[in-house]
């Protein structure tokens, strides 16, 4: 990438999009959030880090025998933990 492109200023008023209201912002280009979309998409909490972990097998063996979607499974009980011990200390 050259330098140049890295360093071009917005042409964007922004000043003016800061002090537009929810009711100023036309949003008639959005399609519509229908039960089609929430089929589609997954949910995906910010921050979020892809990391390697090992694990037991007999613990990866139990949370894929709880069906569908083991990680995610496997980070709420994480995030359940955290959060205890937060709270304790």
């Amino acid at each position: 990438m050259k330098d140049s492109n890295t360093k071009s200023s917005s042409a964007t008023d922004w000043e003016r999009i800061d002090k537009l209201t929810d009711e100023q912002i036309d949003t008639s280009d959005i399609p519509p959030l229908d039960a089609d979309f929430f089929d589609r998409t997954t949910l995906q909490m910010p921050g979020e880090s892809t990391i390697v972990l090992n694990v037991d097998a007999d613990v990866l063996e139990w949370f894929q025998a709880q069906g569908e979607k083991s990680k995610e499974r496997m980070n709420a009980a994480l995030r359940i933990y955290v959060e205890a011990h937060k709270r304790a200390a």
